[in-house]
Formats: C-alpha cells, structure tokens, sequence
C-alpha cells in the first residue's frame, strides 16, 4: 500500500487493519551476524531504476487573539490534497517592507496503525488532573506497556481537549520569507545553497499555556472569515515564536482571497501519527525477549575482539573518538552501546565529535561485510540528511536508502542524496520488500523507519542501528525503529547529551511523570552504564577542556 494512500486513510481516520494483514509481527530472527574482519568496500552498483526522482510535489505558495472554545475546522467533504510535513524554519534576519514583513529563515529539516482509544478509567483521572496508578510503580517490564500508554494517553487527551479551540476575529498578518536551503555539502565540495521565496502568514496567541493549545510545528491551522460558513482554508504550522507567534504556509486559495482588513476564525488540527507509531512500538517492546534492551542490568555482553588493524577513514579522530568506534565493531546484541556527548550536528549543522565517531562507524561497518546490514535513525530529518551526505563520498548510491514521511516535501530534501529516495507522484514512497533488503544502509527518522516495519522488514534484518540523537526523543519513539526491527542479534547504538530532552511533550501529566526522560537518559543511569565500563559506554571528552563533562549541545528543531 502506497505511502499516499496511508496517509490519506490516517487524514481521513480511516483503520489499517487490513495493511496491518501485510506486516510480520513479532518475529524475531535467529540468525546470527558476528562481526567479521575489516577490508575495502566492494565496487559500486548500477542505481536502481525505481530510486529515480519523480516530479516535484505539488505544494502550497503561500494571516491573528480573543480565544473561543467553539468548534470551527475542515468539514470531512473538503477536497484539498493533505498537506505536506514541512521543515520548521530558523530565523536568520528581520527587513521590514511596507505593510508587509520580509524575514530570512535558514530551512531546518524535521518529517498506521488501530486507534488507541483513552480508556475510560484513564480518561477520567486525567479530566480531574489525577495521576494514573501505574505511573507511580516502578517502571519494569511487566509495567512497561501500561506505563507508556498512560503518558501517550495523557498527550491524546490534550488534544482532544483542546480540539475545539478557535480564535475569533483575529488579524493574519503576511510575511515574505526568505528560505535557504543548502543543497551539498561534503569535504571537496563547497556547499552551495538555493534561496526560495515564500509568503507566510503570521498571527498571536495567547502566552498563557492554559488559555490556548501547545502548537508544534507540522500541527494543522484552518483558517476562514468571521462570519461566514464557506470551508477553511488549510494551511500547516511552520513555526512557532516565543510561544505567542505563529508562522503558518498557506496555500494559493488564502492568498488569493486575503483582505489585510478582514478578520479571521482559525482552529487547528493535531498531528497524530508520531502518538499511534509509538502506542504500537511499546506493545512491540513489551515482548520478554526484549527485556535486555530495555532493562540490561545483569546482561552479559556478546564482545567480539577485532582480530586485524583498523585503517581509519578519517585520521582526525581523538582516543576518545576511536576508542568508542572501536567497541561499536567489537559487540553484538543487547545491552546497546552508549556514546555520551554532543548532538550529532553542531550549530553550523555540521557533524558534531559525535556524528563524526558514527559515520566512521558505520563505514567501517560497510567496509567489513556486505552481509551486514545498517539502519541509521535520528529524530529529526536535518541530522538523517547530513548523516548521509557525508557517507555519498565512500558508499555508492545504490547502496544507501533514504526513508522519508510519505508527504514530505520534495523541495527540503537535498538534491544530492534524492538519488536515494523513492518518489512517485505526490509523496515519497518505500521499494518493494525485496529491494528493501538490498539497502546496506537505510537511515530514517524514528517514526517514518514504521514504514519499513510495514513493508515487511523483519526484526533481526538490520546487523546494527543506530539511534542517533536518542536523548531528543521519548522513549515511546525511539522505541519504533528498535522495538519493531531488533532483534537479540542486532547492535545497537544509542547516541545523546546529557540534559537534552524532547522538544513534543505537550501535557503537564505526560511532562512530569515521566515521558520527558529519554530512553538514552533512563539507560544511562541504569547499572551496567553507572560504571563507564568502555564496554557500555565512551564519554566524549572535549579535548580544549581536557574533561569528559563538557558538551557543545545543538539546539533540536522538529521536522
């Protein structure tokens, strides 16, 4: 089933029980994938000709605060294409123009399953603000699913409170942006960049989180003029100002029709695919002979020495650095592998000494066997994008897959890795299983690597993954690609900074009991990581500081 279509039953509400029909369940592989010595990677392979780019996806060109809890948005007979999931932008410089605001943004990339509906005991406790018991046992794997669904429950549960919401008669304001866009960046070449022209709209909102919904960028807005019953123009939410102002693209349809002096309702709409992925991932992880993984105290680990000099591709690399790609070879299977340090892009959006220990990783890897397989996620499409730019160099095209959301925009996706994107009409889409399976290295976001889960991947597929980031997601996402695609042979590799955290949780009850703590962070301070044992862990040391607790953090922008 195509990604089109997917997205259109999940817009529409429709179930996937029948898709589900398709995917192997609970299947964890047996066979076993040892680490083998190291020597060069094989000659390229002719490009697949279903990995061709298609054409450009249609998308909108591209205005508000007295609050009315009355329902207003997009009746279900509304003909508009869904939109697409958008990059977030990053404000680069203000230039004002007449009426309207011209501003430069830097573009920073972020990207079904049954319904889970709120139990009604659970329902009721949130309503009254009361914690659920479960929530205050200790966390354990007999607890695990039930603790995970009661925070994803409370996240559900502000969204359908807030459903509602619409401002009245508010202003839309016009803003002419400036989009820059970096389309190649590696070690020969300069980077060069592509500037588009957009015109968004921008209205307030009231800076009182308890008069007003937590918007995320990719949330929908509707917006149509007071008074009037016509059907509201949909536009999606690309940014999100000091929590009071936000940014929306709208389409041609509003532009079209705006009066600077007309007065306008607006509701929104929730994003909640990332919420349905993440309830199925911890049923996935709930299984016992995941416990290792989630709980490894008292988990022996599988080491296997390497037996041949490493030859380094980059020889930039400080003891710390070659230290941790040096364990990364040597394991296999549960517990995983911590590397604590930087996010994996600095604030230049190059790769960080994190990022950098991960693709000499993954090279040698690939160098090693092509037997191996290798599946590279991250929260968010910025760092999956430079992740694979910078292994175009020494891994042929047709080798490397880029997953992407269904509807993410063609145009943000840097035109030298669409070479290794599947795109057909109006959305990217997955290769066949078979095809799949020929990928030595596939990256993804978190929650777009369930569509490989969906096209029949099986647990154990991949010889190692990389969570990349893992500190700036829940654990209920990071949870989709390992939960669905481990297996007890898989190594895997967990990558964060201490004191970064998710950037999504939007109830009070999910943020303080709990979904806020990352899968990297509740790891870190499990037993077998308390030791820094080089076994389970390797600490970035800054080397200037000549410490292991210094860190240059990224700050995270969702795509």
């Amino acid at each position: 089933m195509s990604g089109c279509l997917e997205f259109l039953k999940w817009v529409l509400g429709v179930e996937e029980h029948e898709e589900d029909l398709h995917v192997v369940l609970g299947s964890r592989s047996t066979s076993k994938t040892h680490p083998t010595a190291f020597h060069p990677s094989p000659s390229p392979k002719p490009l697949p000709s279903f990995l061709k780019p298609g054409s450009s996806s249609s998308k909108p060109s591209p205005s508000l605060p007295k609050a009315s809890p009355s329902s207003s948005g997009p009746s279900s007979s509304s003909s508009k294409q869904p939109p697409s999931f958008k990059p977030t932008l990053s404000q680069v410089s203000p230039d004002s123009i007449n009426e309207q605001t011209k501003v430069s943004y830097m573009r920073v990339q972020k990207g079904m399953s049954p319904v889970y509906a709120i139990p009604k005991d659970i329902e009721d406790l949130i309503k009254r603000d009361k914690v659920p018991g479960v929530l205050n046992e200790p966390l354990s794997l007999s607890t695990y699913k039930h603790y995970f669904a009661a925070l994803l429950y409370a996240e559900d549960f502000y969204i359908e409170k807030w459903s509602e919401f619409k401002l009245e008669k508010i202003t839309l304001k016009l803003q002419r942006a400036e989009i820059i866009k970096k389309s190649r960046r590696n070690e020969y070449l300069n980077e060069t960049y592509e500037k588009d022209d957009k015109i968004f709209v921008e209205f307030e909102i009231d800076s009182c989180c308890e008069r007003r919904p937590f918007l995320l960028s990719r949330d929908f807005a509707f917006a149509r003029p007071s008074g009037q019953k016509t059907e509201p123009c949909q536009g999606i939410i690309y940014r999100v100002e000091k929590s009071t102002r936000v940014v929306v693209e709208f389409g041609e349809d509003f532009l079209l029709q705006h009066l600077s002096t007309c007065k306008y309702d607006v509701s929104f709409s929730f994003n909640r695919v990332c919420l349905k992925r993440a309830h199925h991932a911890i049923e996935a992880a709930s299984d016992p002979l995941f416990k290792s993984f989630l709980f490894p105290d008292g988990v022996s680990k599988k080491i296997f020495p390497i037996s041949t000099p490493l030859h380094f591709c980059n020889h930039n690399l400080d003891g710390y650095q070659s230290s941790a790609v040096r364990e990364i070879l040597s394991f296999q299977g549960p517990p995983p592998y911590i590397v604590e340090g930087p996010l994996c892009l600095n604030k230049f959006s190059e790769l960080s000494r994190t990022g950098l220990v991960i693709q000499e990783a993954v090279l040698q890897i690939y160098q090693s066997s092509s037997k191996l397989r290798i599946l590279i996620c991250a929260p968010i499409n910025r760092t999956c994008d430079m992740l694979m730019q910078s292994l175009n160099n020494d891994i042929p095209e047709s080798d490397m897959f880029r997953a992407n959301a269904a509807f993410r925009e063609i145009d943000g996706v840097p035109i030298d890795i669409l070479p290794s994107c599947a795109y057909k009409g109006e959305c990217f889409t997955c290769p066949s299983l078979q095809e799949l399976r020929k990928f030595r290295v596939i990256l993804s976001t978190f929650v777009s690597s369930f569509r490989l889960r969906n096209e029949g991947i099986a647990a154990g597929h991949f010889s190692h993954i990389f969570l990349v980031d893992a500190s700036s997601a829940t654990e209920p996402e990071a949870m989709v690609p390992l939960a669905n695609l481990a297996s007890e042979e898989t190594a895997v590799i967990v990558t964060g900074a201490p004191g970064n955290h998710s950037g999504w949780v939007r109830s009070n009850i999910a943020r303080k009991n709990g979904l806020m703590t990352s899968y990297f962070e509740r790891l870190r301070n499990s037993k077998p990581y308390r030791s820094l044992l080089p076994q389970f862990i390797t600490q970035l040391g800054d080397p200037e500081k000549e410490s292991v607790g210094n860190y240059s953090y990224a700050s995270v922008s969702y795509d």
